[in-house]
C-alpha cells in the first residue's frame, strides 16, 4: 500500500481551483502595480493636445495618437539630457564605492579579529537609525568650508556615507554564513587575507553584493532631497531637473512625460536584471 495519502477527486479539484484563483489574483495585482508605468509610457507617446483632451487609455480605441515626437523633443532638451548624465555620474560612483568599502568592512567584521570588533559593529548598526535629515545642516556647513558644496563629489560622498551602514550590516551577515572550514582550507593552501577575500569570499558573496548594488542604485537614482540641496544647480540630477521643468514650464508635458518614463524605466530595468540575486542575497543576509 502506498505511503501517500489518497485524495478524493473533489479535494483535488478544490486544490486546483484554489491554486488557479491565487494565480489570477497575483496576475491582477501585478497588472494593477504596472498600471501607472503603462499609463506614463502611453502618455509619453501621445501628442500634448491629446493628453490635455483625454486620458491615456484613449489610445486603445485610437492607436493613431501614438507618436515618438515627444522623445525627439526630449533629446533636444539640453537640461534633461544633461541631467541624465549628471545622474549617472552620481549614481555609479556612489554604488561602486559603497560596494567596495562595504565588502572590505563586512569581511573584517565577519572573519577578522581586532580590538572592539563587536562594539564597532554595534555602532554601525546604530547608524542605521540615524535619519538623513539630521545631517543636512551640519554636512552642508562642512561641505561649504572644504569647497565641495553643490558639487558632484559632495553628493557622492553624502550617499556613500549614509549607504555604508546598511552595506556593512548586510554583507557582514552574509559573509558570516560562509563555512569556516572553507576559509581555513584556503589559509592552509597559503592564501593571505587579500587573496582569501578576492578569490573565495567575493565570488561566494555575489548574491549579497548584487542585492546591495540594487538597493544603493535605486536609492541614489530616485533621490531628490540630497540632490536638491547638495547638487550643482547648473547640472542637476534627473529628479531635480524634472521638478524644475514642472515649476518653470507647467505645460511642457511633451518633455515631462518621456523624461519621467526614462527616469523610471532605468532603475526598473536594473532591478529586474538582478532580481534573482536580489532575493537570494536578502534572504541569506537576513537569516543566520
Amino acid at each position: 500500500m502506498s505511503g501517500r495519502t489518497r485524495q478524493s477527486p473533489a479535494t483535488r479539484i478544490a486544490a486546483r481551483a484554489a491554486g488557479g484563483g491565487l494565480r489570477v489574483f497575483l496576475v491582477l495585482v501585478g497588472l494593477f502595480w504596472l498600471m501607472p508605468t503603462v499609463g506614463l509610457l502611453l502618455s509619453s507617446l501621445r501628442d500634448p493636445s491629446d493628453i490635455s483632451s483625454s486620458g491615456w487609455w484613449r489610445v486603445f480605441t485610437a492607436p493613431a495618437q501614438l507618436t515618438t515626437d515627444n522623445y525627439a523633443s526630449l533629446l533636444d532638451n539640453d537640461t534633461i539630457t544633461g541631467s541624465l548624465l549628471s545622474t549617472v555620474l552620481i549614481t555609479v560612483p556612489s554604488t561602486v564605492l559603497v560596494i567596495v568599502i562595504g565588502s572590505f568592512a563586512g569581511y573584517a567584521f565577519a572573519w577578522m579579529e581586532f580590538p572592539g570588533r563587536d562594539w564597532w559593529f554595534l555602532l554601525v548598526v546604530g547608524l542605521l537609525v540615524v535619519p538623513v535629515q539630521v545631517a543636512l545642516v551640519p554636512v552642508s556647513e562642512l561641505f561649504g568650508e572644504i569647497g565641495i558644496f553643490e558639487t558632484t563629489l559632495g553628493v557622492v560622498l553624502f550617499h556613500v556615507a549614509f549607504g555604508l551602514p546598511f552595506a556593512i550590516f548586510l554583507l557582514r551577515n552574509f559573509f558570516a554564513e560562509i563555512p569556516r572550514e572553507l576559509l581555513e582550507a584556503a589559509r592552509l593552501d597559503g592564501a593571505g587575507e587579500i587573496r582569501l577575500f578576492t578569490r573565495v569570499v567575493m565570488p561566494l558573496g555575489g548574491p549579497a553584493i548584487a542585492s546591495l548594488g540594487i538597493f544603493q542604485f535605486l536609492w541614489v537614482w530616485n533621490d531628490m532631497l540630497i540632490a536638491l540641496i547638495f547638487a550643482d544647480s547648473g547640472s542637476p540630477p534627473i529628479t531635480v531637473a524634472l521638478q524644475q521643468q514642472v515649476r518653470q514650464f507647467g505645460n511642457n508635458i511633451d518633455v515631462l512625460a518621456p523624461g519621467a518614463f526614462v527616469s523610471m524605466v532605468i532603475p526598473l530595468a536594473v532591478f529586474f536584471a538582478f532580481q534573482r540575486q536580489f532575493v537570494s542575497g536578502v534572504m541569506a543576509g537576513a537569516v543566520k
